[in-house]
Order: C-alpha cells, then structure tokens, then sequence
C-alpha cells in the first residue's frame, strides 16, 4: 500500500508525536493513527471518502495538524 495522505501534529517530543496516515493499493483503503512509542492501529475502511472521514476524527478538527510531504 501507498501513502495517500499523511498529517502530524506538530509534537516532535518522543511520547507527544501524533502521525495519521491513509494508505491505498488502489482498491483497499486503511487509516493508521501512531503514537508516540511507536505504538499503532490500523483501520480497514471500504473507500476514500471514509477513510478521509476516519482520518479527520482522529485529528479532532484541530488546525493544528501539518501535512507531511511524502
């Protein structure tokens, strides 16, 4: 799978880093949400559009959020 969007929350401190990414194969879609040890989950989603919204509720709406250039 591919990155098709990756954010980060700004918080480069080892246990305060926050990453969100969205993956596709072009027909699966998954949301990942990191923390900071490293640890973790994956999220199937059935498309885009979800995976998008998914990827938005784990950022809360908060601007301040950054877009990593992949």
């Amino acid at each position: 799978m591919r990155v098709e969007h990756h954010w980060w929350n700004g918080d480069s401190s080892v246990r305060g880093r926050r990453d969100v990414y969205i993956r596709t194969d072009g027909e699966s879609w998954e949301v990942e949400a990191r923390s900071g040890g490293g640890r973790s989950k994956i999220y199937p989603c059935p498309g885009r559009q979800s995976a998008e919204i998914l990827a938005g509720a784990w950022m809360g709406g908060q601007r301040r959020w950054q877009v990593v250039a992949s």
